[in-house]
């Protein structure tokens, strides 16, 4: 065994014990226990029981992101400063500056990677686990070798769940696996353009931050293509279970807590006001004017509507100014 394979040794015992334990109560329930829909259901309660499992982390990337997002205008006013100067003068003295930022906002570029860094491993075991069951190598764990055999073995309306879009040895296997891909590279697209379109600040989306992000949408769902067309599908299910998950758990965080001052933000403080108009009570809780009073829900929407409008070039404001 090599060295990644001794460190993922335990994180792949869990897994095999997961899957295997939900086989069992599939089984149980009186589910063929050779079946593609058995192993298949298996992989998706794996998964959702893996991604509840790293909620805690998630939040704290969340956190993590919001700060970073919080300081990028003053970020982007730094690079302003010393835009055009590569002196070796004024490298150090922007770096002596973004590091005061963020020792002063209690902010770290790297802490937002630091979550998907602890979870590589665990992604890792997943895809191992079920790609080695997949090509009939003994299991680890409480995932026997005759296990793993039926595993290999089995499939989805005639498709094998071992096989790739690129060596399907029938049509059923590319149609399958086509469909999944679709939907994988779908979801990714609408949970990237999630955070990009409701849960940025108009500062944020002034700043460099928010055009890494605009190239992260294309990107992103450009490599689940790419890689799709050479998972399992077996595999395939997993990484299709996680991003509905992920989509679906980022439009609660979006909805519920959203980023200060960005589009969803704004359009919970129309929730809000309207969920106090009907119980005629004060839009008190999370519908706040500069003041400290409540806001009509006529403020709230106009607040909204502003915020949706897209911003005027000064030519064409000049413009504008003389027409009048």
């Amino acid at each position: 065994m090599d060295l990644i394979g001794t460190i993922l040794w335990p994180l792949k015992w869990v897994v095999s014990a997961i899957l295997v334990g939900f086989h069992w109560v599939f089984e149980n329930l009186g589910m063929d226990p050779s079946a593609g829909v058995t192993w298949v259901l298996s992989i998706i309660f794996l998964t959702f029981v893996v991604r509840a499992a790293l909620i805690p982390i998630f939040v704290r990337q969340i956190k993590s992101q919001r700060r970073m997002l919080e300081v990028a205008p003053q970020l982007k006013k730094i690079q302003d400063k010393y835009k055009g100067k590569k002196d070796q003068f004024s490298r150090e003295a922007m770096s002596r500056e973004t590091m005061a930022l963020y020792k002063e906002t209690g902010t770290n570029p790297l802490s937002s990677c630091l979550p998907l860094l602890i979870q590589m491993p665990i992604f890792f075991s997943l895809y191992s686990v079920l790609h080695e069951a997949q090509i009939n190598k003994t299991g680890v764990g409480l995932l026997t070798s005759d296990l793993a055999r039926s595993f290999g073995n089995a499939s989805l309306f005639g498709a094998p769940l071992h096989e790739t879009f690129t060596n399907a040895s029938g049509w059923e296997v590319r149609i399958i696996a086509g469909f999944m891909i679709v939907v994988m590279t779908a979801s990714q697209f609408i949970t990237q353009l999630q955070l990009v379109a409701k849960n940025m600040s108009p500062e944020t989306k002034a700043s460099p931050m928010y055009r890494q992000q605009k190239m992260m949408l294309y990107v992103l769902p450009l490599v689940f293509v790419i890689s799709g067309l050479s998972f399992p599908l077996g595999v395939m299910f997993y990484w299709l279970a996680s991003n509905l998950w992920t989509m679906a758990q980022q439009y609660f965080v979006i909805r519920s807590m959203p980023t200060p001052g960005s589009e969803a933000a704004l359009a919970r403080e129309v929730r809000l006001a309207k969920k106090a108009q009907r119980r005629g009570t004060p839009a008190t809780t999370g519908v706040l004017t500069e003041a400290g009073t409540g806001a009509s829900m006529a403020e709230v929407e106009a607040r909204v509507n502003n915020q949706r409008q897209q911003p005027v070039g000064k030519t064409r404001a000049k413009k504008n100014g003389k027409t009048k």
